[in-house]
């Protein structure tokens, strides 16, 4: 199969492109430069030179190149779905679309999450472009566009964690502040339902799809089948540097987004629901897919990462201001 990640070193899409590498796909990757930003990229991935905000750019870059699927990771940050559909018809068999599991009804009408749960988020605007993009594909499928779209939740690969608190340029400042024994913020009593998936385990289920001529038409979540509370996740993060008993703080979401609205779309929009996804429709399209990492050891892999990367564990000194202000609320 030929695949092409649009994208492909971010924290998703690094884990498919190193499960597609150890499955043989033969794989390509748009990148704005030719560079390797992870030493896990293998050097023998393809990589095309281009600027996707650009049109003549990619296409001239694409050439006569033609692909059994692309996977796209990033065209919510340079246009819409409509710019996906002229670059990509006729160039790939198959489209598939990164949308975000955020774009499921907030408040849930129920924790148990389907395919079929309605989508609407009236907390962030991030998971409002996301429901946007998913329809104006779902307008170019009915035309013949041989679209799919996926829709992770949380995770994460071993270079990057994203919490409802996590600095900007670097996952360290989680580890370093409970290995100092300083207080970590954590919505409501810490106690909601939450899936997270480790990057590697989503590749298997999106790899799955890919050149699946059934799944076109169709939406599908891929997550882990682990349900964690928020106190067991900072818990498993703790346990893999050696933190027995993390110092948590347990704050309102009202008064944390009081602090600072921004806060109102990852918590009221995302983390503060309970969620579990049933991912029946994934494992009937891809029979053998299966989660393998659960999250104690992937905490475990992000720590060793960072031991081993020290040059990664970068400060943010305006984040610890923020996260000690919030654990004053």
């Amino acid at each position: 199969m030929k695949l092409l990640l649009l994208g492909g070193t971010g924290t998703i899409s690094s884990g498919v492109t190193a499960v597609a590498r150890q499955r043989g796909i033969e794989l390509y990757i748009l990148t704005r430069r030719q560079r390797a930003i992870c030493d896990e990229v293998p050097a023998d991935v393809k990589q095309l030179v281009a600027d996707y905000t650009d049109d003549e750019s990619t296409i001239k870059a694409l050439g006569d190149l033609h692909f059994d699927c692309v996977i796209d990771f990033i065209i919510n940050r340079c246009g819409g779905i409509e710019r996906a559909t002229r670059i990509w018809q006729g160039r790939t068999d198959q489209y598939i679309y990164i949308s975000s599991a955020s774009a499921y009804y907030k408040p849930l009408p129920s924790p148990f999450v389907t395919e079929e749960t309605p989508l609407g988020n009236p907390y962030w605007e991030y998971s409002r472009n996301k429901i946007r993009s998913e329809e104006e594909l779902r307008r170019a499928i009915d035309k013949g566009f041989p679209g799919v779209i996926v829709r992770p939740s949380l995770t994460y690969s071993d270079f990057r964690l994203l919490t409802s608190f996590t600095p900007k340029n670097s996952s360290w400042g989680i580890f370093s502040r409970m290995l100092e024994g300083k207080p970590l913020p954590v919505q409501g009593d810490g106690l909601s339902l939450w899936t997270i998936t480790h990057c590697t385990d989503f590749a298997k289920g999106i790899l799955g799809l890919a050149g699946n001529r059934a799944a076109i038409g169709e939406a599908f979540h891929i997550t882990s089948d682990e349900v964690l509370t928020w106190n067991q996740i900072y818990e498993c993060l703790g346990a893999a540097v050696g933190v027995a008993k993390p110092n948590l703080y347990h704050v309102a979401c009202d008064r944390i987004i009081e602090y600072n609205p921004k806060y109102a779309g990852i918590l009221l929009g995302d983390h503060a629901n309970s969620v579990i996804f049933d991912n029946s429709k994934i494992k009937r399209f891809v029979p053998d897919f299966k989660c393998e990492i659960p999250f104690a050891v992937g905490a475990k892999r992000i720590a060793d990462w960072y031991r081993a990367h020290p040059e990664a564990q970068i400060g943010d000194p305006e984040w610890e201001k923020e996260m000690d202000a919030i654990c004053k609320l």
